[in-house]
């Protein structure tokens, strides 16, 4: 059974880390996969570094927002265009092993419909999530957002039947996606060996802080109806 899998990512402005990312899920060991981009209205080099791997490997298919819609929007309309039964996810600054997707694709076809992975994050000396994982996530997920959205490994079919994510989410869409699928009574299985490479949002602007934290109290808010 060679399952294909449509990886996900969405760039704004994301040069600096742009090829080491897309490097990342070409050079993947498992092969049957395409890389569905999305230039979310970047200004500086993202759409050149894009268009440049489109052309080196046909497995990368782009997609150009005029203006910028954000995360969520941008990542439903790469949902919409995937042809894979499998959809992944990968951030535009972060970067994959080499064998993450083999080993996801082990678990899926042992049953396991949706799987994430811890995270090495990158200059420093530790790993995300630390030991919150061992919590049970049902409960965990009633006070942080528990998975590193970039290792998402899923279904198709489950994103589809449960709405894919909430546009209403402008931050915070990972959070959500995570805590519906927990309450629709989906099984999340988290693999303990690293095999995403994350960077610290150290100097995030205060500004956005804030509206990620209250995006955050929404989530948590939905949980008690």
């Amino acid at each position: 059974m060679n399952i294909k899998v449509s990886v996900l990512m969405s760039v704004k402005d994301g040069g600096q880390y742009l090829k080491e990312s897309i490097e990342s899920i070409l050079n993947q060991s498992y092969k049957n996969l395409e890389f569905l981009i999305c230039d979310d209205g970047s200004t500086d080099n993202s759409h050149q570094i894009c268009c440049e791997y489109s052309n080196l490997d046909n497995r990368v298919k782009i997609i150009s927002n005029k203006e910028s819609i954000g995360l969520t929007k941008s990542l439903n309309k790469l949902i919409d265009i995937s042809t894979g039964s499998v959809v992944a996810r990968q951030d535009a600054d972060d970067f994959s092993d080499i064998n993450r997707i083999s080993k996801q694709i082990e678990l899926y076809k042992k049953g396991n419909e949706i799987i994430t992975s811890r995270a090495f994050v990158i200059g420093e000396n530790k790993i995300k999530p630390r030991f919150s994982y061992l919590v049970p996530k049902k409960i965990m997920i009633r006070k942080k957002n528990n998975f590193v959205h970039g290792t998402l490994f899923i279904k198709k079919k489950i994103l589809l039947d449960i709405g894919c994510y909430d546009e209403s989410f402008y931050y915070a869409q990972d959070y959500k996606l995570f805590s519906d699928l927990l309450r629709q009574g989906y099984k999340i299985k988290t693999i303990l060996n690293p095999l995403y490479y994350v960077r610290n949002e150290g100097n995030i602007s205060t500004t956005k802080l804030k509206e990620q934290n209250h995006f955050s109290d929404l989530v948590r808010k939905s949980q008690k109806k």
